[in-house]
């Protein structure tokens, strides 16, 4: 691990003018290529407090040995010449799109004397006519087998023609009609590069005017009662239209455009491109990538236009590209399109109308990509078996952990807390062994104090449930918490049934101990979860925290945390489990809260329901009026016996009315009468409405 201060250049070495930098590793490999529009401001950021950067960027500097620049005049030609290093050196620091296959393209061959239609895929040959990219070759060929009925171009390749144009025979193609037959002169070479160039508007999205001139042609023959003639040109605007509806009108005002969507989490960024042409979408593509540094959205999509259009030129780059957000300057690079395409090109985010409306579809395609490549990769038996395998090398486990159970602490500024369990077994989550708990042990807000609860509480359930049968009879009998370790917990279960079952069929909810806890947290955590597991006498699960900030490794006893590579597969599993802790309990927390924010007095009833409540709301007008109703009164509403509106009765009298509204400008007390419809009292405060950023951020 190097020394940035080693390699650092001295004061005033750096210019202060826009230029593209490289840092080198010790064996002048480039790991990484940036620009900036002031080198000297961009490179000083890299030469500070390690403590004081981003992981990624810290992991960057440590690795590298040297740094170098090379001064440009505009931003433009820095944007261009970042683009071509990238390229070029490959660096392993830098955000990659990589596409996981190769898109074919409708191709047509304009460089050729007689031009032919294919399928191609790779890079992009000079004077050769794209349309694409399509997801599937064989959308391709449906397309261009409708549309030969019409435009009868050459799709043979230059064995077959050769052949052909030997023997004076065409081939089946141009027996049935769906070639010209150039090979054996029915038609000019100039006639076929016409008929070509037509091929090629109508797929650039120039459709009205042949469906038009077939239309004439159809009337016109039928005007002559050239009746087959007239069938044969029917069937030609049907397959005109049939080609048409492959690529249904998403833009009524035929815009070619490009529209770039990114979903993005921690780690990874899917980004999917439609290409619409024509009001249509004729292509759609998409990538995956590691984020590997540390990096905005806007930087994302600077990056994938780089990608799109680094190496295109002419109407590739269309006068339209939509995106999600704006890199930072964005003239440079709405500079360098328009010098890519030879005219102006807007680089812009949609903000209403159909575009903004097919940019939400396009995002959601982007947002399903990413899952279902996390899917795909969470799936793979051989992945998550290097994932454990990793784990159990990181923290020197004798065995791969096959359960690992993971916890993690939710409040509002205090109030609310409780926690989660999530189950994952074998790299899998097991969600019918997921479970919930209410912190009771204390009142505030104390996430160590919290985890060592829970971690107590669930333990000691493990081992009571082990006593229980009669597989260990050896429970420390030292009390923790002020309870003997058989004693019922206050966990709660979060509904599901499942996992093993007593000799009565009752779930046996933690009767499997885990090879590896984790806790949502760092040192303090890791610590607190250590030491309630050995107050409990378990010396033989192992325990670490994964720390969300830096993603670091931290366990039990150690002044430093454990570091995974960043593409380790090991940590990608222990990231999915801790968010998946994080999402279950914050999801508990929120309806926990939303259920104490709707409560009133009624609720404290026992054996009255949500029906009931409603009905004497609804009979009463206000809990204030039913307070000071009568037992007699209370059982005239439907559904209430004397039982029940004594029950009713006494609650209410215990708990204490609100204190009266008043008006600060006048000092008169305002009577509440207003219909309550929620059970709460008529003086609850306005504050419990408000949204979360209004009243505190939840954990």
């Amino acid at each position: 691990m190097a020394d940035p201060s080693s390699y650092r250049p001295r004061p005033g070495e750096i210019p202060d003018s826009p230029g593209v930098y490289r840092f080198r590793d010790e064996h002048r490999r480039v790991i990484y290529v940036g620009k900036a529009k002031s080198l000297r401001q961009r490179l000083a950021n890299y030469f500070q407090d390690l403590a004081n950067l981003h992981p990624r960027t810290r992991s960057m500097v440590t690795t590298a040995a040297s740094v170098e620049w090379t001064v440009v005049s505009t931003e433009v030609e820095a944007l261009q010449l970042e683009y071509s290093w990238i390229k070029e050196y490959d660096p392993r620091f830098n955000v990659k799109y990589r596409d996981d296959k190769s898109y074919p393209y409708l191709a047509v061959t304009m460089n050729e004397e007689f031009p032919r239609v294919q399928v191609m895929r790779g890079h992009k040959r000079k004077g050769v006519r794209y349309f694409g990219p399509y997801a599937h070759a064989w959308a391709i060929r449906d397309t261009v087998d409708l549309l030969l009925r019409v435009f009868p171009v050459r799709t043979c390749s230059a064995g077959v023609f050769k052949n052909a144009e030997r023997t004076g025979r065409p081939c089946l193609l141009g027996y049935i009609g769906k070639c010209s037959a150039p090979c054996v002169g029915r038609i000019s070479p100039e006639d076929h590069y016409e008929l070509a160039e037509e091929f090629c508007d109508f797929m650039a999205g120039r459709t009205g005017t042949y469906l038009r001139r077939l239309e004439k042609q159809m009337a016109e023959a039928s005007d002559e009662m050239e009746y087959e003639r007239a069938a044969r040109l029917r069937d030609d605007v049907g397959a005109l239209k049939k080609a048409m509806e492959k690529n249904a009108v998403v833009l009524a005002d035929a815009t070619d455009a490009d529209l770039i969507a990114v979903a993005e989490d921690e780690l990874e960024a899917a980004v999917q491109i439609f290409h619409v042409r024509g009001g249509r979408v004729r292509g759609q593509r998409g990538w995956v990538t590691d984020k590997v540094e540390e990096i905005t959205t806007g930087a994302l999509v600077e990056h994938a236009l780089q990608q799109l259009y680094g190496e295109e030129s002419g109407d590739s780059v269309p006068k339209e590209v939509l995106v999600p957000a704006l890199p930072d300057p964005v003239e440079p690079v709405q500079e360098w399109l328009t010098v890519r395409r030879g005219a102006n090109v807007s680089l812009r985010i949609p903000q209403r109308g159909d575009k903004k409306a097919l940019m939400e579809t396009v995002q959601r395609n982007a947002q399903q990509a990413l899952v279902l490549h996390k899917t795909k990769r969470a799936s793979d038996l051989t992945t998550r078996s290097r994932a454990l395998e990793e784990i159990a090398d990181a923290l020197d486990l004798d065995s791969a952990p096959l359960r690992i159970e993971c916890y993690d602490i939710s409040h509002l500024q205090g109030d609310d807390v409780v926690a989660s369990m999530v189950v994952f077994e074998d790299g899998l989550q097991r969600k019918n062994e997921y479970r919930r708990f209410q912190i009771k042990g204390f009142a505030g807000q104390d996430d160590v104090r919290s985890m060592h609860e829970v971690i107590t509480r669930r333990f000691r359930r493990y081992l009571a449930e082990k006593e229980k049968s009669g597989e260990w009879a050896g429970a420390d009998d030292t009390p923790v918490n002020g309870s003997s370790p058989g004693a019922p917990l206050a966990a709660e279960d979060d509904g599901v049934i499942g996992g093993p079952k007593d000799d009565d069929g009752r779930p046996r909810k933690f009767a499997y101990p885990p090879q590896l806890v984790v806790v949502d947290g760092g040192r303090p955590q890791v610590a607190a979860a250590r030491r309630a597991l050995d107050e409990l006498g378990i010396d033989d699960i192992a325990v670490c925290g994964l720390a969300k900030r830096l993603e670091e490794v931290w366990v039990p006893g150690e002044e430093d945390p454990v570091v995974l590579p960043r593409s380790s597969e090991g940590l990608y599993l222990l990231q999915r489990v801790r968010d998946e802790a994080h999402r279950f309990a914050i999801t508990y927390q929120r309806a926990k809260r939303a259920k104490r924010l709707r409560s009133g007095p009624l609720d404290e009833v026992a054996g009255l329901g949500e029906t009931r409540k409603q009905a004497l709301i609804k009979h009463f007008g206000s809990v204030k009026r039913l307070r000071a109703a009568t037992i007699e009164q209370i059982q005239e509403v439907p559904g209430i016996g004397r039982k029940t509106a004594e029950t009713i009765a006494v609650a209410l009298a215990r708990s204490a009315p609100a204190a009266p509204a008043v008006n600060t400008a006048t000092g008169e007390i305002i009577d509440e009468e207003e219909p309550d419809t929620t059970g709460g009292s008529s003086g609850e405060s306005v504050s419990a409405g408000l949204p979360d950023d209004r009243r505190g951020q939840e954990t």
